[in-house]
């Protein structure tokens, strides 16, 4: 069984808002406030933090000073490209002043990782992107992103940056879409100090498999993380993982295992109705549970399975280690 450690995005304990409890679903929480809730969870060592900070007053050394309290580090810093000031797009905006204030605070935010020792920049402009038909010209935006995530990138080359990609939302076609297409803006870029987060959830809204992603970005070298939460593939719900795809949630623990994942695992989850607490506990005890129920199934059998590309058989193998019982027994 793998010893993985487990940190959390931020947003998982602060305030959810949607497009009809606009008045949110909580009263507003902070940025230390959010990190002394996550320690509750008693599993949580690092966490993904949005920049600027959430909160009246607070600082850089304020939330070091959180950090140390809680024994919890910064794995990540994800500036806020994507609030009002870039409704039509951070890196792709029409207006050159956005797209430079974009970069500025790409690059602030890497003077914040390295203040507080964190292990990347993070990258989500979800505000880039189109709506219509004809809105834009689709080579123009792909030179503004690739610039503008180059320029952040080449201005600090010890650094790490990863892009976490989606398909859409809020965008009805977000830039960053998919893997491949992300790995090729990323080769367009030249720089070696830019990778991709892979979140199973964004994946599995894009119509990927997500076991095969990772180990195709593995392959590539361009996994910098993982984020881990489940969804009906129609949206991004952010859920509990496994709560709808169990097999699914199942071959990506086995996936990280045959790329030997040695990096956390974050959680990236939504709980509007839920305790953030309990449902962060949930998901890192049924990722653990998982991860030991591939130390029950015969994994020489699968392989010899998977060889043959016999779906059957696979299939019984797996599914008679999560049912507990024997399968095709006559």
């Amino acid at each position: 069984m793998a010893n993985y450690e487990f940190g959390a995005g931020i947003w998982m304990f602060q305030q959810f808002v949607d497009r009809y409890a606009s008045d949110a679903y909580g009263p507003p929480v902070s940025t230390l406030e959010a990190i002394e809730k996550a320690a509750q969870v008693g599993y949580i060592k690092c966490l993904d933090i949005n920049y600027p900070f959430a909160g009246e007053g607070v600082t850089v050394e304020k939330v070091r000073e959180t950090l140390q309290k809680t024994g919890i580090r910064a794995q990540a810093i994800t500036p806020h490209i994507y609030m009002r000031e870039y409704q039509k797009g951070s890196f792709t905006n029409p207006d050159a002043a956005v797209r430079r204030r974009a970069i500025d605070l790409g690059k602030k935010a890497i003077e914040v990782a390295h203040e507080l020792d964190a292990k990347y920049v993070k990258f989500w402009p979800g505000q880039d992107g189109y709506d219509y038909p004809f809105q834009a010209d689709y080579m123009q935006l792909w030179d503004y992103s690739v610039a503008g995530i180059r320029e952040v990138a080449q201005s600090d080359p010890s650094m790490q940056f990863a892009i976490e990609y989606k398909e859409k939302e809020p965008r009805n076609h977000m830039f960053f879409s998919s893997a491949a297409r992300t790995l090729l803006a990323i080769e367009d870029m030249g720089v070696d100090n830019v990778g991709i987060v892979l979140d199973t959830g964004h994946s599995a809204f894009a119509k990927e498999t997500p076991a095969e992603v990772v180990q195709l970005l593995a392959r590539r070298g361009k996994l910098v993380s993982v984020e881990v939460n489940d969804n009906w593939r129609e949206w991004d719900d952010d859920m509990t993982v496994g709560a709808v795809h169990i097999t699914e949630s199942l071959e990506f623990v086995h996936a990280l295992r045959k790329i030997n994942w040695q990096g956390p695992i974050l959680l990236d989850q939504f709980p509007f109705r839920e305790d953030p607490v309990k449902a962060a506990r949930l998901s890192i005890e049924t990722i653990q549970a998982l991860d030991g129920l591939l130390d029950r199934i015969d994994l020489s059998a699968l392989t010899a399975a998977q060889d043959k590309q016999d779906a059957l058989e696979a299939q019984r193998l797996v599914l008679e280690t999560l049912l507990g019982v024997k399968l095709l027994r006559k």
